[in-house]
């Protein structure tokens, strides 16, 4: 029987850090699966616990250079897991006997003690015995119940990216400022105050201020370079560390022993200031790549710390707060205006109107009463009501929700960078022409001198420094990315870009997406002799006294056209049909069509205008007066002002916009056919959204998910590209690729020329930088020696490696003056 565990890794930086770790992990006897997410630094490793022993992984992935920060065994479909602190614990004997009375529970599958950190993980069943017998058998054995443990504190995976960024932020800052000053130094003939001081004691002033930027600054990238050897493979890090140690040594030798030199005839020049400034830079890369790591994971601690943390029980009559994690099935929960919902369950009495905009993204108040079900974390807006739990911990609705997102971020293979495919080609050539160069001109070439050969082969490698290749894709994704952030819109990264201008299909949410998310009045209809003043006054006076979700437009509405409501008297709420007041003498109502029937009021015709309205979507509200109806209402939540032109952008740039929704068809249609949209998946369950984009993707599509509630968040995910709203949740722009800032979805055409123009600019790029770098190789290791008799100095192989670079940040710099984004 396979276990499943998974392993927070830190310390890849690239596609070849992934491979090496699945690798390594799969060599392991006993594991049969192993598949590790770059994006979530994780690893999934699926095992006989039999032959393995879970805790050897750590040290087999520290001896593949990594380190593991933390392991979470999985629970198993349908299971939870609580965590409890326990005290008085002293030796190996005592966990043994924790381990054993708490296996004695009904309904526990497995429990682990941890001596060191005094916790114990029980994995059960939702039906179990629960947190009051935990209490009890850990008291019978001898030791003491500390109570259920806060799951976010300690959290080491979060402990370990904060030491990083601490420790990059420290040596970027050095980086630097010793950078300036190396250059400056470099530069001793540009500033006079320096003029006096002797070339040579300047050259070992350089020496000892470059060794510390290359080897501290820059250790990750040389540890980096040392684990792809070990592995017999290159990547990013490889390329890095040969570029800084080329000019370096180069740049050494040259200061200490520049007798090597002489005799090839020409000057020497120093590169300690290039050393200095490539490592600086492209920390400042892996900083920014830092910061932006573990969004995805901050999205799961956003979805979990959505749920209260105590619930409000009543036994035996009393109330009682216990902690969410003690709840059982079958537990009265009394639930107060204010306050969320603790698990799923079903309303026993009382009734309310709930906000479930965190779990379904509708902003309308929902009513419930009883024998209503209600869901984990949604908040209660009015009214007291109790409910019986139905669901508890994995099984309820937001549970299954982080699982969703978890499983689509777990599916997404991490994107090889342009860069690193090529680094594992280019470096090893690189490395094999320099030594080439070397050998011929030592050994072939007729008087040969160690000097010139040592120089060609320098040549070789400085030419050939990865510099240009290194910034290609992050200068132009931090001029693009901040183009866009200056326009609202925010790209996470290269990853994002590199599939954004793939798409062939735009998928958008519509309740709180493509539509405002709130209902406005869209018609006012009146009967003769009334005007629409007269109705607004009338419906207004009646809802400024109501709790109905709809009442809020009603009144928005009378605002808007300055109609004040007037006192009423005898005010009736009647659930889930209107309400019923006397205003300035006259009998009044205000509801749906089964109202009117009920009281048997005179339609006048409203019956059939309403037909045509609900035809177009709308929710209609008759307004009667003394026994008659006499005018009505419409409400609708309309599409935003900004949908009709960003779909008409998105069909120009050949693009294929669909609508997804919960609602029923022809609600659906009624806003699709407002905006121009042609395809429709209607009555979508939340969490089969995500199912509707793999279809999507099935067939061949390229797709993104433009979304902002927590219920868009796994199909955010398991989209090719996800873009939130600003206006949404805050999971939702987690779980997404790009955030929209502004509530405007010209933004998402904007997003996606951006994205198409910044690759292309990363490609240009890349292909400028092997275009020096290739041209050079050539002249660097003395082609044009035997036709003109020429020797490339090393001062134009660093030219030419700054040309390059310089076109590099140029290129990406002209994204600056994009205009039509």
């Amino acid at each position: 029987m396979s276990e499943k565990a998974t392993l927070n890794i830190h310390g890849m930086t690239c596609a070849a850090c992934v491979r090496r770790v699945e690798q390594g992990l799969k060599d392991l006897d006993g594991v049969h699966e192993a598949a590790v997410n770059i994006a979530t630094e994780k690893a999934t490793v699926e095992y006989d616990p039999s032959i393995l022993d879970l805790e050897s992984l750590p040290g087999k992935v520290k001896e593949l250079g990594y380190e593991v920060v933390g392991i979470e065994k999985s629970t198993g479909a349908g299971l939870d897991k609580t965590t409890i602190s326990v005290g008085g614990m002293t030796c190996a004997a005592c966990v043994r006997r924790v381990e054993s009375a708490l296996k004695t529970l009904g309904g526990v599958s497995d429990a682990a003690v941890n001596l060191a950190t005094g916790r114990a993980t029980i994995i059960h069943h939702p039906e179990w015995a629960g947190v009051e017998e935990l209490k009890k058998v850990i008291s019978e054995a001898g030791y003491e119940f500390l109570g259920v443990a806060d799951a976010t504190l300690d959290d080491p995976v979060e402990a370990a990216r904060k030491k990083e960024i601490k420790e990059l932020k420290i040596k970027f800052i050095i980086g630097v400022v010793l950078s300036v000053i190396i250059f400056v130094g470099s530069m001793q003939s540009w500033f006079p105050l320096l003029r006096s001081i002797p070339r040579q004691v300047m050259l070992y002033c350089l020496f000892v201020l470059t060794t510390p930027v290359v080897f501290w600054v820059g250790s990750r990238f040389f540890s980096g370079a040392i684990k792809a050897a070990m592995q017999k493979t290159t990547d990013m890090n490889t390329l890095v560390a040969v570029g800084a140690l080329s000019a370096y040594l180069y740049s050494a030798l040259a200061t200490f022993t520049p007798q090597l030199f002489a005799g090839a005839g020409v000057a020497l020049h120093i590169y300690f200031d290039g050393a200095a400034m490539i490592i600086t830079l492209i920390l400042l890369g892996r900083l920014l790549e830092a910061k932006a790591k573990g969004k995805t994971s901050m999205a799961i601690k956003r979805l979990m710390g959505l749920k209260p943390k105590t619930a409000r029980l009543i036994r035996d009559g009393k109330e009682v707060d216990i902690p969410i994690e003690a709840v059982i099935k079958g537990d009265l929960i009394l639930v107060r205006p204010g306050e969320k919902i603790p698990t799923d369950g079903v309303i026993v009495s009382g009734s309310s109107s709930l906000d479930e905009s965190m779990l379904t993204g509708e902003s309308i108040p929902v009513a419930k009463e009883a024998g209503s079900e209600v869901f984990a974390a949604t908040l209660n807006k009015s009214g007291s009501f109790t409910f019986r739990a139905t669901k508890v911990g994995a099984e309820t609705a937001l549970a299954q929700i982080i699982r969703l997102v978890e499983e689509a971020q777990g599916s997404k293979a991490p994107i090889q960078r342009i860069a690193d495919k090529v680094a594992s080609i280019f470096v090893p050539v690189v490395f094999g022409i320099a030594i080439l160069t070397f050998l011929i001109w030592y050994f072939l070439i007729p008087e040969p001198i160690f000097s010139r050969a040592l120089l060609n082969f320098v040549s070789v490698l400085i030419i050939a420094c990865p510099c240009a290749m290194g910034l290609a894709t992050p200068t132009a994704v931090m001029v693009g990315t901040g183009l866009g952030a200056e326009n609202g819109i925010l790209i996470k990264g290269g990853e994002s870009l590199e599939k954004a201008y793939k798409l062939t299909t735009i998928v958008f949410d519509k309740t709180g997406t493509l539509t405002k998310g709130e209902p406005e009045v869209t018609d006012v209809l009146t009967a003769s002799g009334m005007q629409e003043h007269d109705i607004l006054k009338m419906a207004a006076s009646i809802e400024a006294a109501s709790e109905h979700p709809l009442a809020q437009a009603v009144i928005e509405k009378s605002r808007q056209v300055q109609v004040s409501p007037d006192p009423v008297k005898d005010f009736e709420a009647l659930s889930g049909l209107g309400a019923r007041a006397v205003v300035n003498g006259k009998k009044c109502l205000l509801g749906n069509l089964r109202l009117m029937e009920k009281e048997s009021v005179a339609m006048n015709g409203f019956d059939q205008k309403a037909k045509r309205l609900a035809s177009e979507a709308k929710t209609c509200v008759f307004v009667a007066e003394a026994d008659r109806v006499v005018g009505l209402l419409a409400l609708s939540d309309m599409p935003k002002a900004s949908a009709s032109a960003a779909v008409s952008s998105l069909k120009d740039m050949g693009l294929k916009v669909a609508i997804i929704t919960g609602d029923n068809e022809k609600t659906a249609r009624a806003v699709a056919d407002a905006v121009g949209i042609d395809k429709i998946l209607a009555e979508v369950l939340p969490g089969d959204k995500a199912d509707e984009i793999r279809e999507l993707q099935a067939k061949g599509q390229v797709v993104a998910m433009v979304g902002d509630g927590i219920n868009d968040a796994p199909a955010l995910t398991t989209a090719d590209i996800g873009i939130a709203i600003g206006a949404g949740t805050d999971v939702a722009m987690e779980a997404s690729d790009i955030t929209l800032i502004k509530d405007d979805l010209r933004s998402v055409p904007s997003a996606i020329r951006l994205s198409f123009q910044t690759m292309r600019v990363i490609k240009q790029n890349l292909f400028w930088a092997f275009f020096y770098n290739s041209l050079g190789i050539p002249i660097a290791a003395g082609a044009l020696y035997p036709f003109f008799g020429i020797l490339l100095n090393p001062v134009f192989a660093a030219a030419a490696m700054a040309m390059s670079s310089v076109s590099v940040v140029s290129n990406s710099l002209r994204l600056r003056k994009l205009t039509d984004i």
